[in-house]
């Protein structure tokens, strides 16, 4: 008798420490809802635009500016090829344009001494004319050398071969001393604009459009936030099995131009059971979940969780196991 009363009161001493312990929070009432599935899949970053800086004359690489990986603008001198054959034109029009010049100071001078004899009768109109002429066939002919100048200048102009656009050198083909024809390309840049091809399995053909989510990973930039983007272009095609296409997303910059990354995308929907983040607790490694049972006891259950879902602001997660529709859930706090 005198064991059963002291067992009693230990009881009604520590039933509000265990009570203490315990607190019980709302309830959660669990429903099957639809959801987007979504498949892991790997997809390659890549330039939108690759464009190539051509030369634009022929002739040797005297200077190279450039490398694989460096950042360019357009307009930036990528290298300049020159040739020594247009540097001996430009002397030999220097020559021909100098006595040209002599030979326009003399032509000029003598019609001017011509025109101011006419009057006074002592050289004829075919004196006169001839003048005329030579003047003006000397002054032509400046012109003539002048212009051929300014063309070879050009030709000197262009052996600067320029960045098309903003973007990165992805391959340098060309090294100090190499020969380029006219039109041969220099380097091949991405343009700074990076989309991210996806490739998958045919039987997601359907489930693909324009403007679907897609979810990638951020571990692999060391970062713990994913990033978003969306489906800009799904092509028509089917090759080898797969549908390809094309998604924008933000920050693929950081990436390395045909880097592989893991991303979500949809592929249908389904039912599924979605429970908040804060009702689900981790114990050694395996996920519970605090269920109240119809008398009222709250006992924990193990599940199976899958992903993370974003549902209007309020981060949920996917069970795939353990729990049914109309299960009451309780959250649990210490204090």
């Amino acid at each position: 008798m005198n064991t059963r009363i002291l067992l009693s009161l230990l009881l009604i001493g520590t039933a509000p420490f265990a009570m203490a312990r315990q607190v019980l929070a709302e309830d959660y009432t669990v429903t099957t809802q639809k959801i987007t599935d979504q498949k892991i899949v790997f997809a390659t970053v890549e330039s939108k635009d690759e464009v190539a800086a051509r030369a634009r004359t022929g002739g040797t690489v005297v200077k190279l500016n450039v490398k694989e990986g460096d950042e360019v603008k357009a307009g930036d001198e990528i290298a300049l090829v020159g040739d020594d054959k247009l540097a001996l034109q430009i002397e030999t029009l220097d020559a021909q344009i100098s006595g040209l010049s002599a030979q326009v100071t003399k032509s000029n001078a003598d019609l001017k001494r011509v025109q101011s004899l006419i009057g006074s009768g002592s050289v004829s109109r075919a004196e006169l004319d001839a003048a005329k002429a030579a003047a003006s066939s000397n002054n032509n002919a400046l012109k003539a050398a002048e212009s051929q100048r300014a063309v070879i200048e050009q030709q000197v102009t262009e052996g600067k071969i320029l960045a098309p656009s903003n973007g990165r050198v992805l391959q340098v083909p060309l090294i100090n001393g190499s020969v380029v024809m006219s039109g041969e390309v220099a380097a091949i840049i991405a343009a700074d604009s990076y989309i991210l091809r996806l490739q998958l399995p045919e039987r997601h053909a359907r489930f693909m459009k324009v403007g679907d989510k897609v979810r990638l990973d951020g571990n692999e930039m060391g970062s713990q936030n994913y990033k978003e983007g969306v489906i800009t272009l799904v092509y028509p095609g089917i090759e080898n099995g797969r549908v390809v296409a094309d998604a924008a997303v933000e920050g693929l910059e950081n990436y390395f131009i045909g880097e592989r990354v893991r991303a979500w995308i949809a592929t249908g929907d389904r039912q599924s059971i979605l429970v908040p983040a804060d009702y689900v607790t981790t114990i050694a490694g395996i996920d519970y979940v605090s269920l109240k049972n119809e008398s009222g006891q709250v006992i924990q259950v193990p599940v199976q969780r899958g992903h993370a879902v974003d549902q209007n602001g309020t981060g949920m997660i996917d069970i795939l196991s353990g729990l049914k529709d109309g299960d009451v859930l309780t959250k649990t706090t210490g204090e």
